[in-house]
């Protein structure tokens, strides 16, 4: 039986992210990374396409298909459509006969309500998990970043994704204090938008706001002379336009929800005990997730809170590897069977 387990049961962490979904194997590290986008037959309920594939069919899609993100803000959205593309993301990595059900981590915003708990570990169930259990993604950030989350030291980390941005101090397998905002990568896509539309009077995408941020995104000043076309349709005469935007601008754009990553952070460190304070003091904050990508983020923060700020070193795969070695390593079970589990 001992042989039969190690060869076939199978223990994985996902990171079911808002814009990505991440899968991690002890055995094998990252297995899966790939948009949360899943493209469907709207008559037939059939999945044409998942991940990058789906997500190319965004806004491109004929009558009858439906390329759409299941997750919003950080918790499923439409729960049929993210079932629908758990089950194929965990398909492509256990296979479509496998002789027991994995058992699964994933992680779940802090501020998640239990109805949206429930409706996460429903489609894990349906997408064939055997037991499966939800730690809070800045526990599963922090190990991901290899923070020492099980000493008696204080260890602070930001974990910015795509619709929540996490912030959390870790001490003895706990979080001590923490704060669940739902300002992140989509807010910051959504700000450039507006701001095109306010300023320049241009409609452009989801899709385009992304590529501005990813070419010209900076929280802090840097080189001004950075300079990118952006087409989109002109909203005065409907007619397609181009306009060329400023690094400076983009940041002026994206200032509003950063300040209110900023403000959340400051809120928890002035609610964090003076010990552990002084521990983060000295040993930093850790920025994890996507946004962890923004230019000049770090150096925003450290700015603004006088506190040390690091980058992980794999800032976007952090809560997938975290979750998958609470499921492997003993030292962090305890941590694990903190969360609410159910087979």
């Amino acid at each position: 039986m001992d042989w039969f387990k190690r060869c076939f049961y199978q223990e994985i962490g996902i990171d079911l992210g808002t814009a990505n979904t991440l899968i991690y194997m002890d055995s094998r590290g990252i297995v899966l990374r790939e948009p949360s986008v899943v493209a469907v037959d709207d008559e037939t309920k059939t999945v044409l396409a998942v991940g990058e594939e789906a997500r190319a069919m965004i806004g491109r899609t004929p009558q009858g298909i439906k390329a759409t993100r299941p997750l919003r803000d950080g918790v499923i959205a439409d729960f049929k459509y993210a079932q629908l593309m758990l089950e194929k993301f965990i398909e492509r990595v256990v296979g479509k006969k496998s002789l027991m059900k994995p058992d699964i981590a994933i992680g779940v915003p802090s501020g998640i309500t239990g109805v949206e708990r429930r409706a996460v570990r429903e489609a894990a169930r349906n997408a064939g998990a055997g037991q499966t259990y939800l730690p809070e993604e800045p526990m599963a950030a922090a190990i991901g970043a290899q923070l020492p989350v099980i000493e008696p030291t204080g260890s602070m980390i930001v974990d910015i994704g795509g619709g929540t941005t996490e912030v959390a101090v870790i001490s003895l397998s706990g979080i001590v204090v923490n704060e669940s905002i739902r300002v992140a990568g989509d807010e910051l896509n959504e700000a450039l938008i507006n701001y095109m539309k306010k300023v320049h009077s241009l409609a452009i995408g989801e899709r385009t706001a992304e590529e501005i941020k990813f070419r010209l995104g900076s929280a802090y000043k840097t080189v001004e002379n950075d300079k990118f076309d952006v087409r989109g349709l002109n909203l005065i005469n409907g007619l397609p336009r181009t306009v060329t935007i400023s690094r400076g601008e983009v940041r002026e754009a994206l200032s509003e929800p950063l300040s209110s990553i900023v403000e959340a952070i400051k809120r928890t460190l002035e609610r964090t005990p003076p010990e552990l304070a002084a521990d983060i003091f000295n040993r930093g904050i850790v920025l994890a997730g996507g946004g962890a990508f923004l230019q000049g983020l770090d150096e925003l923060i450290a700015t603004e809170t006088e506190v040390p700020v690091f980058v992980a070193e794999d800032p976007l795969s952090c809560v997938a590897i975290g979750t998958g070695k609470m499921l492997t390593d003993p030292s962090l079970r305890r941590v694990l069977e903190q969360a609410v589990c159910e087979s």
